[in-house]
């Protein structure tokens, strides 16, 4: 049928470590070239998969952080502690340096800047690096959507991309990034100390009635209260678009 989108059938690829740059103490953004990407969608994930020398393979999922328009692929890792995988990415790989990746994989947890806004986009920790890649693509895209951040972290030096969320909010003002530390916060901290919460739900989020694009990524039991705390205070769930995450092998 004419019109009709063929799914393409994923296969593993090399993907060449361009450069890395270090988050926070415990991530790190990989940078890859891949030559024959076909492109994505900000949301969408790769698989990235490692094989020793006896054969032995380990095989993990990692959301994308670059936008649509970046000829680079960008991967941020968080390490897991005691995991397979994120240590050696993170310790072990080098510039040059190649590894296997099929992708990218997922179509439910996506925005483009057409869809406009208003986009509320709800992180806890590594949750960020999706939600970064529609931030990322809304101004590559020179889009106009309203954005608001909640953004929950442990402490002030593991908030990921932190420098650049600030930056991103001076340029324009349309753009908000809400923090809330959940552990322990500097002598003049300004913004939440507590986990996410309903009723900071309900003085960060837009109304209901505005239908905000809302998308919340994080560990199970931040996105469960999120999404549930939306819905009681009358979001539609069905605008409501989330992707958890749990304890793997890491």
């Amino acid at each position: 049928m004419a019109g009709t989108a063929v799914p393409r059938r994923l296969t593993w690829q090399l993907a060449e470590v361009a450069a890395s740059n270090l988050e926070t103490p415990e991530t790190t953004s990989l940078v890859f070239d891949v030559p024959d990407w076909p492109g994505h969608l900000p949301g969408q994930h790769v698989d990235v998969r490692l094989t020793a020398e006896d054969g032995y393979q380990a095989q993990r999922s990692y959301s994308i952080a670059s936008p649509p328009e970046n000829p680079r692929l960008v991967l941020t890792v968080e390490r897991v502690k005691d995991g397979e995988v994120s240590p050696f990415l993170l310790d072990e790989l080098r510039v040059g340096d190649r590894l296997e990746l099929r992708g990218p994989i997922g179509g439910y947890f996506t925005w483009e800047a057409a869809r406009g806004g208003p986009l509320l986009l709800v992180a806890g920790g590594s949750g960020i690096v999706p939600l970064m890649a529609m931030i990322r693509h809304r101004f590559a895209a020179s889009g106009d959507a309203p954005v608001r951040v909640l953004y929950s972290s442990r402490t002030f030096i593991d908030v990921i991309y932190r420098d650049e969320l600030a930056y991103l909010t001076g340029l324009d003002s349309a753009v908000e990034v809400i923090h809330t530390l959940t552990r322990a916060q500097p002598a003049d901290w300004q913004g939440y100390r507590r986990r996410i919460d309903k009723e900071m739900l309900a003085e960060v989020a837009w109304p209901p009635a505005d239908r905000p694009h809302v998308f919340v990524c994080g560990p199970t039991p931040l996105v469960e209260g999120v999404a549930a705390a939306l819905t009681e205070l009358g979001h539609d769930p069905a605008r409501v678009k989330t992707e958890r995450f749990g304890p793997s092998g890491g």
